[in-house]
């Protein structure tokens, strides 16, 4: 099986419990410790196996890990393993997951390449947030509920828009943030901006 690692919590001394984001569940797997097992790092993508056992957590086996080109990118992975506990937060609690999670972390992974990596993980919030109903592309004010029709749009969590006046909030150019919601494309936005609109994404999915 293939999955990403989207938390590790360690338990008794060096053993861990493992949580691996596959196409159509969120595993939670036991890791015992042994020097001939290979490091497990938040966010890789693994291939391996699990073992069940009926009086305890099912095993993790056969790990061996599937790289990028980009993996010993510091300040990407820096990124990357933010959005993955992100997701595991959001995800934390499911067992059976639609095949689109997966999916979002694999096309992120591969645009990570080439791309700027808050820009594909602020895109990548965007693509879940559509999906799950809550990319509010009729800029309506989550405050007085009336649409916006300011040429500044302010953001709280979520990317919810808002009135600047309602939640005290700098805003974002209003065609820009169409662009974002219509195309998922950051391409509008100067890296300043960019750096806001990622401090939103970090309070959470």
């Amino acid at each position: 099986m293939r999955g990403y690692i989207l938390n590790l919590k360690k338990n008794r001394d060096e053993d861990l419990i493992v949580s691996i984001l596959c196409a159509d569940r969120l595993f939670s797997l036991y890791r015992f410790y042994g020097a001939r097992h290979s490091p497990l790092q938040l966010g890789y993508k693994i291939d391996f196996a699990y073992e069940s056992d009926p009086f305890f957590m099912p095993r993790l086996r056969s790990v061996s890990h599937l790289g990028f080109d980009w993996i010993f990118a510091l300040s990407k992975v820096r990124y990357w393993q933010i959005f993955a506990r992100l997701l595991y937060r959001h995800l934390s609690g499911a067992d059976e997951i639609d095949d689109f999670y997966f999916s979002l972390l694999e096309r992120a992974a591969l645009k990570l390449s080439a791309q700027n990596p808050k820009r594909v993980l602020i895109e990548a919030a965007c693509e879940l947030w559509e999906r799950e109903g809550r990319l509010h592309s009729d800029l309506k004010c989550l405050i007085c509920e009336r649409r916006i029709e300011d040429s500044l749009v302010a953001l709280t969590h979520c990317l919810t828009p808002a009135h600047g006046e309602c939640v005290y909030k700098e805003g974002f150019d209003r065609e820009a943030l169409i662009r974002l919601f219509e195309t998922k494309e950051t391409i509008l936005f100067d890296d300043k901006e960019i750096d806001r609109l990622w401090r939103i994404v970090e309070e959470g999915l």
